[in-house]
């Protein structure tokens, strides 16, 4: 290939994510895809209806590059609802193309060449892309199993005088883990102490279990004026596809996504736009339905693993659960989830793609794998019962298929 078309420096290392290589295994191996977190039913009857409504209504141009106004108040008074938070919806609202775009455009505006950005590890693998992007370095905190607790001493001692940002996810893809009340004040306390902005990743904010409250960090103290939070339609009201979500925060850090988002996909979604608005406003019966439905399919799905063996922990958000493949003869989740579809009828997701390249190949990070639970229960019991097949003292690499 000439020098010409070499691919620009900063791209080094993205190529096609495990999850495509995982989808297509499942798709091949006519297996159950439990890799890929998406639901496989539709949100409530009433959001489809009103975007049908605004398809036919002639709700198909361009939008506002901000959002059309009225999903801008509607994620206002979403926040005041449920958090107390006081936003002005035309200054401190930007609707963009899901959440990942929203938190692209937030580390590309905010991060410059040789910045750190420090994040919970293991991260949802756009955070490293957004990052190398942008020309910083990423820094993991690690959450180890089987608790996924954050070390409070180890993101102080994460923190040099090159961060620049803290993006924080909670609740935690992939671990399931939702940071405390009191874990949070001493968030909030280390990014003031060192004048750190942070990027909320919340997408999740509805999806936790066993009584548990979400906490957004931009309500403690010192906070509301540093923090950059992402939500999302996508998962709140399970039309992933739909790709509608948005940042909030102070105007200052609003105005630079937005600086950078209106160059990406400039606007989307323009019918979908006053449907999720409309939903905002009216299904919080609907999302808390959505919310006991998903912890008793977590109970099925974890309950069904470590009966059959495999030494699963049990998420407290989320729709995702992790599970320890040396419990069932294997040393390496990569090696797992490949032979998995072929043997069993099921796909999951290795976590080492979720960790620095640098601890992927060490434990715990090659040793786990992620399931999601956001499907129906006869999908799961079906995923349940194929793995159940297979004594899991067969199951080591090499040991013939029963």
């Amino acid at each position: 290939m000439s020098d010409a078309w070499r691919p620009a420096a900063r791209t080094a290392g993205l190529g096609p994510t495990v999850f495509a290589e995982m989808s297509a295994l499942a798709v091949a191996t006519g297996s159950i895809n439990l890799g890929q977190g998406f639901p496989d039913t539709d949100g409530p009857s009433e959001l489809l209806e009103a975007a049908v409504a605004a398809v036919r209504g002639g709700r198909n141009q361009y939008p506002p590059g901000a959002g059309v106004p009225e999903l801008r108040e509607a994620v206002a008074a979403h926040q005041q609802r449920h958090y107390g938070i006081a936003l002005d919806p035309d200054t401190d609202v930007l609707v963009t193309t899901g959440a990942t775009e929203g938190i692209a455009a937030a580390l590309l505006a905010l991060v410059d060449p040789g910045d750190e950005v420090v994040a919970l590890e293991p991260f949802y693998d756009s955070y490293a892309a957004g990052v190398q992007l942008a020309g910083g370095r990423l820094v993991g905190v690690p959450l180890e199993p089987p608790h996924f607790r954050l070390d409070l001493d180890a993101l102080a001692a994460a923190v040099t005088p090159r961060t620049r940002l803290l993006l924080l996810n909670s609740p935690h893809n992939p671990t399931g883990s939702v940071l405390s009340r009191d874990e949070l004040a001493a968030v909030a306390s280390l990014c003031v102490e060192r004048d750190l902005v942070a990027l909320t990743d919340e997408v999740y904010e509805h999806l936790v279990f066993d009584g548990r409250r979400h906490h957004p960090l931009a309500t403690f103290d010192g906070m509301a004026g540093r923090t950059l939070a992402a939500g999302s339609a996508g998962k709140t009201f399970s039309v992933t596809g739909w790709k509608v979500g948005w940042l909030t925060g102070p105007a200052e850090l609003v105005a630079a996504a937005r600086s950078v988002k209106q160059y990406l996909t400039y606007t989307s979604g323009a019918p979908l736009q006053p449907a999720v608005a409309q939903a905002l406003h009216t299904q919080d019966a609907w999302v808390a339905g959505l919310r006991d439905e998903l912890q008793r399919r977590r109970d099925l799905l974890v309950s069904g693993l470590c009966a059959w063996g495999l030494t699963t922990f049990t998420p407290a958000g989320t729709y995702f659960a992790l599970s320890d493949v040396r419990s069932v003869g294997y040393q390496d989740a990569t090696d797992f989830c490949r032979d998995l579809p072929s043997r069993a009828g099921v796909v999951a997701i290795p976590c080492a793609t979720f960790y620095d390249p640098a601890r992927a190949g060490l434990d715990p990070a090659r040793a786990l794998v992620r399931w999601t639970f956001s499907k129906r229960d006869s999908v799961l019991a079906e995923a349940l019962t194929r793995l159940q097949r297979i004594p899991p003292g067969t199951l080591e690499r090499g040991a013939d298929q029963p």
